[in-house]
C-alpha cells in the first residue's frame, strides 16, 4: 500500500486509530465480573482503571514532546507494539489486582505513544480551518474505538471468555501497526533550538490561551473517564432494580451506544465552534454536561428504557466540547512548540482522566458501595463538581481578544 496524503490519510489514521483501541474499554466493559471473580473491592477496581490513564499521563510528556525532534511515525509504531503486548500480558497472565494494576498501567503507555504522536503527525500537514476539521475528526474517532472496545468486549467474552477477548485486542494493535507503517510516510524533522530541553515545557506553560484549554481538558477527562469507567456497572446496577425483565439489554452495547453518539456530537460541536466561537460553546457545553451529570447517578431506579435514554443524552453533553478543547490547544499553540503543547495537554489533562475512576470508586465505598442508589448519585455528582471547573478556566485564560480561535 502506499502512503497516503490528504483525506485518505486522515480516514486511514481514524481507522488505525479505532482498531488499535479494541483493548481501551476491556476491563470497565468486563469489570462486574473482575469485581466477582477476583473479589475486588470498587476502589480496587478504580485504581485498575485509573492507573491506565496514569500510565498515559507519565509517558505522555516524553513520548508527545519527542515529536517536535523525533518522526511521530517511529513513536506510533513503538507504542502500538506495547499495546499489544499488554493486551496479550492481560490475557495470558492477569490474575488479579496487581497483575491488572501492571498491565492496564502498560497499555495506557502504549495509548501515550498512538494517540497524540498520531494527531501531531496529522495537525503537522494543516493549517487552519482545515485542521481544525482534521482535529475534530480525528479527535472524535477516540469516542468510536471506545465504542468498538465496549461493543466487542462483551460479545467476545460472551462466545469466548476475557482471556479470549484480550486476545483479540492485542491482535487489533498489530493489525493498527500494520495500517501506519503502510499509510504514513517517514518525514525529516526540523531542528529545534539547541538550548531548549526536551521536557522544557516553559514556553507552553507561558501560553495562557493555551493552558486554558489544556485545563478544560482536564475537567473534561475527569468526567468523561470517570463515566467511561463505570457506565457498565451502573447499567448493571439499575438492571438489578428493574421490576420488568431488563435482562435482555447489554450493558455494554449501551456503553458502545454512549461513546459512539459522541462521534457526531463533537464533529458537530466543533462546527459551530468555528461559527459561533470556540469559547462561547466549550462553556456553554461544559457547564451543562457538569449540571447534568450531578443529577444523572440519582436515576438508577427509573425505567430502563429510561435510563438507557438518559445515558445516550449524556453522551452527547460530555463529548459536545471535545473535539472543540483539542482543536483550541493546537490552534493556540506556537508552530514550533506544537508537539511539547501537545504533551502538556494530554499529561494534564490524563490527570484528571486518571483521578476520576478512582475518586468516583472512592466515593462508590465510602457512600454505602455499589448496592446504593445514593452511593452512585453521588459519585457521579463528583464527576460533575470537577467538571464544572472547566468552564472556569477557560473564562479566566482562553480569552478571544476579539477574534473567534
Amino acid at each position: 500500500m502506499r502512503h497516503l496524503s490528504g483525506p485518505s490519510l486522515i480516514v486511514a489514521m481514524c481507522l488505525a486509530e479505532i482498531i488499535g483501541m479494541a483493548s481501551f474499554a476491556m476491563f470497565p466493559a468486563l469489570m462486574p465480573g473482575f469485581i466477582s471473580e477476583w473479589a475486588l473491592t470498587n476502589t480496587e477496581a478504580g485504581w485498575i482503571n485509573g492507573m491506565y490513564f496514569a500510565g498515559y499521563t507519565v509517558a505522555v510528556p516524553v513520548l508527545v514532546s519527542m515529536t517536535d525532534r523525533v518522526d511521530p511515525r517511529r513513536i506510533y509504531l513503538a507504542s502500538a507494539t506495547v499495546t499489544a503486548v499488554s493486551a496479550f500480558g492481560f490475557a495470558f497472565l492477569a490474575n488479579g489486582f496487581w497483575s491488572a494494576l501492571i498491565l492496564r498501567t502498560l497499555a495506557g503507555i502504549g495509548l501515550a505513544g498512538t494517540y497524540m504522536p498520531g494527531l501531531k503527525a496529522l495537525s503537522d500537514q494543516l493549517e487552519g480551518t482545515a485542521q481544525s476539521r482534521a482535529v475534530a475528526v480525528y479527535t472524535a474517532s477516540f469516542g468510536i474505538g471506545a465504542s468498538v472496545s465496549f461493543a466487542i468486549s462483551g460479545e467476545i467474552a460472551h462466545w469466548l471468555d476475557w482471556q479470549g477477548a484480550f486476545a483479540v485486542g492485542g491482535i487489533c494493535a498489530g493489525l493498527a501497526l500494520f495500517i501506519i507503517a503502510a499509510v504514513l510516510a517517514p518525514v525529516p524533522v526540523k531542528h529545534i533550538e539547541p538550548e531548549r530541553h526536551l521536557l522544557d515545557f516553559r514556553p507552553v506553560l507561558r501560553n495562557r490561551p493555551a493552558i486554558g484549554y489544556v485545563l478544560a481538558y482536564t475537567a473534561h477527562n475527569w468526567e468523561l473517564f470517570g463515566l467511561r469507567s463505570w457506565v457498565v456497572a451502573f447499567l448493571v446496577y439499575a438492571q438489578s432494580l428493574q421490576s420488568d425483565d431488563a435482562s435482555w439489554w447489554s450493558p455494554p452495547l449501551i456503553a458502545a451506544a454512549v461513546n459512539l453518539i459522541g462521534w457526531p456530537a463533537s464533529v458537530l460541536g466543533n462546527e459551530l465552534a468555528v461559527r459561533f466561537g470556540r469559547q462561547r460553546l466549550v462553556i456553554l457545553v461544559m457547564t451543562a454536561s457538569a449540571i447534568y451529570a450531578c443529577g444523572f447517578g440519582f436515576t438508577a431506579s427509573l425505567p430502563f428504557v429510561v435510563i438507557v435514554a438518559l445515558s445516550l443524552f449524556y453522551g452527547i453533553t460530555i463529548t459536545g466540547d471535545s473535539a472543540s478543547i483539542t482543536a483550541g490547544v493546537v490552534a493556540t499553540a506556537h508552530p514550533d512548540h506544537r508537539g511539547a503543547t501537545m504533551a502538556v495537554h494530554s499529561c494534564i489533562g490524563f490527570v484528571g482522566a486518571s483521578a476520576g475512576p478512582i475518586v468516583f470508586g472512592v466515593v462508590l465505598d465510602a457512600a454505602g458501595g455499589a448496592s446504593s442508589s445514593l452511593a452512585w448519585g453521588l459519585a457521579f455528582a463528583t464527576m460533575g463538581l470537577g467538571a464544572a471547573m472547566g468552564p472556569v478556566a477557560v473564562a479566566l485564560l482562553s480569552r478571544e481578544r476579539g477574534r473567534r480561535t
